[in-house]
């Protein structure tokens, strides 16, 4: 998932794309638009996911994304000549699209091996994918220098080999709980936070003091050393359970399942699990009447026609749209308000950062108040906009240092939102058709970056760039880059984002409304039905 997150990094090569290409502003969106439509629109994986092993669609994705990467990065260079318009935004769709197919294989197998642990794994996961960006920025500072254009390249080939390396390693798996199941989650978590941590030091060291390419080189080493831990940590725990059982086996097979209710660990029978059998029905069936109780299996027509989908897919479209729309602008934003270049990569890092500590928190927090407390997930996903609203109108209004505040603001509540849209679709619609769903479940994602970015956070800018000009006495043919410089070139349409983001907040609020009883019930009851208990390990006798 470390290399699933490529499409956070936008904001650092974009000024490449529009100066070595000649775009303006709202060219420069459209690309936004479309790498943002790629990267959100996984029905097509989710569908091949449903009928074709995990491997194979972990492939497909590392060919799309080095097919589409690479392309930009013979554009950008000169190496071919200059693409149409049409012809960019179909290779930076088909990259972007790629990291969709490294989201379904992954996701879809962990919360299918883990499902009552699904908000803990789904933020892990998520987490490393929102951190990529800082990681590949590590990587790239140490193999390519201060290159932007070569990040491109890098961006092409790396995750590419990532998912050609571990495709046979992810799958689904008939795995009973293990006793320490949960600590383990734990032990991952601190690694992947001593890793942030690690890389926002040597974000800001390296903005602070001039790094020679010897310590950009042990800062990445240091990076990929982190990023092998957790696989440490893996192996140490095959061999303990290998040790294990070499161990007598204790019968359990009449061991009663109340005994979960006194704390202890169980290990889940996959095979109760299983959906009974009731014959073939026709996909169209009980499409508008006689839908599955919450919680149950819903097919994919049930599921999208659903009051609760239409609600989340409004949240998804102010609340990912504003937010994407937002991290696409970031290099123009840094640049209009007169930072450096090294400044404008620092506010990207911090973004993927706090992106990544927003997953984190969203997944472990939300799991722990759920489970605890019956605190719904849509109600926390509806606080994340409200914080959201915070930091774009951070961006409208700016103050010295308030790019900085912004970016870890919008980079947590972006982060945070993918980890809880997806728990939330598993648990109201069921994990039979999960693939497919939570694929869908952003399609408000895309459709969103285009309204917000493409028709009017880009126009607003290129028409406040164009009165620059006519102050001037220049017309737009005297320039090749159209360039805005001020706090009024992104004032309006970031007050238009948080606006949106606002009522993307209240949409939310109406689902926590419709589904409070469900959350005040055990929405990991079936799960547990027919579950076995795990005996400890006997006691030696001493010797």
């Amino acid at each position: 998932m470390t290399g699933a997150g490529a499409t956070y990094l936008f904001g650092v090569y974009s000024k490449d794309i529009k100066s070595s290409l000649g775009y303006d502003q709202t060219t420069l969106n459209l690309l936004g638009f479309f790498k943002d439509l790629g990267a959100n629109v996984g029905v097509l994986s989710g569908l091949i996911a449903e009928i074709t092993p995990t491997w194979f669609v972990l492939l497909l994705g590392s060919g799309l994304n080095f097919a589409g990467y690479f392309m930009i990065w013979l554009a950008v260079t000169n190496r071919i000549a200059k693409p149409k318009i049409w012809q960019m935004c179909l290779y930076i769709c088909i990259g972007a699209n790629s990291q969709t197919f490294a989201n379904t294989g992954a996701l879809v197998a962990t919360v299918s091996n883990f499902p009552e642990s699904r908000g803990v794994v789904l933020g892990l996961i998520k987490g490393y994918t929102g951190l990529s960006g800082a990681i590949m920025t590590q990587i790239y500072l140490a193999v390519y220098g201060n290159d932007s254009k070569s990040l491109i390249l890098l961006i092409a080939w790396l995750p590419a080999a990532i998912s050609v390396a571990f495709m046979y390693t992810i799958r689904k798996m008939s795995l009973v709980r293990q006793p320490n199941e949960t600590r383990i989650f734990y032990h991952f978590l601190y690694v992947s936070v001593f890793l942030a941590l690690f890389i926002m030091a040597m974000t800001i060291s390296q903005n602070l003091v001039s790094f020679s390419q010897r310590a950009y080189a042990g800062s990445a080493t240091v990076v990929i050393f982190l990023l092998f831990v957790p696989l440490f940590m893996a192996i140490k725990e095959e061999l303990n359970l290998w040790e294990m059982s070499k161990q007598p086996k204790v019968a359990v097979d009449d061991v009663k399942v109340d005994n979960m209710d006194h704390g202890q660990d169980q290990l889940v029978n996959p095979s109760s699990l299983e959906p009974k059998s009731k014959g073939k029905e026709s996909c169209f069936a009980n499409v508008f009447l006689n839908k599955p109780e919450r919680g149950e299996d819903y097919n994919i027509l049930q599921a999208l026609l659903s009051t609760d989908m239409l609600i989340l897919l409004v949240a998804t479209f102010c609340g990912l749209g504003t937010s994407l729309t937002a991290v696409d602008n970031l290099g123009q934003i840094g640049e209009s308000l007169g930072y450096p270049t090294q400044t404008i990569k620092s506010f990207v890092s911090l973004l993927s950062i706090w992106n990544y500590f927003g997953r984190i928190f969203a997944g472990f927090v939300s799991e722990i108040l759920l489970v605890k407390y019956k605190f719904p997930r849509p109600l926390m996903f509806t606080l994340v906009l409200f914080l959201s609203c915070i930091g774009l109108l951070m961006i409208a209004f700016p103050v010295p240092g308030s790019v900085y505040v912004a970016s870890i603001i919008i980079g947590f509540s972006f982060g945070a939102q993918l980890p809880l849209i997806f728990a939330i679709i598993s648990e109201l619609f069921g994990l039979k058709y999960y693939s497919t769903l939570f694929n869908c479940g952003q399609l408000g994602s895309p459709l969103g970056s285009y309204i917000l970015n493409v028709r009017v956070t880009g126009p607003l800018y290129d028409r406040e760039a164009l009165k620059e000009l006519a102050k001037k006495g220049l017309t737009r043919s005297a320039v090749k880059e159209l360039v805005c410089i001020g706090s009024h070139c992104y004032r309006l349409s970031f007050i238009i984002l948080a606006c949106v983001c606002c009522f993307g907040a209240t949409a939310s609020l109406i689902l926590v409304m419709r589904t409070r009883e469900f959350y005040n019930g055990d929405i990991y009851k079936k799960f547990r039905e027919g579950a076995q208990v795990v005996q400890p390990k006997p006691a030696l006798p001493p010797k």
